[in-house]
């Protein structure tokens, strides 16, 4: 099973993408499972390696530098979610899914 992890301000908005996309990703048969944290949390988290792959929301994208380095360091992808693919409708949800799968 792939692990996804969204990176987000607090958390909050993150949670409800990171549900809506599992959901979505297991649905079309895929073994993939997205989560979420607080930015605070970024860095212990990317140092873990723990996941597959670390997704930074639109409001944490002054990090995206930070965590990226980081990520390189330890052999693991951060990327970037766009914003239209950071909204929690079906095409929000789609397109977020879509950057978890190009990206694993």
């Amino acid at each position: 099973m792939a692990k996804a992890l969204i990176i987000c301000a607090a958390g909050m908005s993150s949670s409800l993408m990171a549900k809506k996309t599992t959901e979505y990703l297991q649905g079309q048969g895929q073994d993939i499972t997205v989560e979420a944290i607080g930015a605070t949390e970024g860095n212990k988290v990317i140092e873990s390696a723990a996941f597959d792959l670390y997704l930074i929301s639109p409001q944490t994208r002054m990090y995206f530098k930070q965590f990226a380095d980081l990520g390189e360091r330890v052999g693991r992808p951060v990327v970037q979610i766009p914003p239209q693919a950071y909204v929690p409708i079906p095409t929000g949800v789609a397109a977020l899914a879509k950057v978890v799968t190009d990206n694993l």
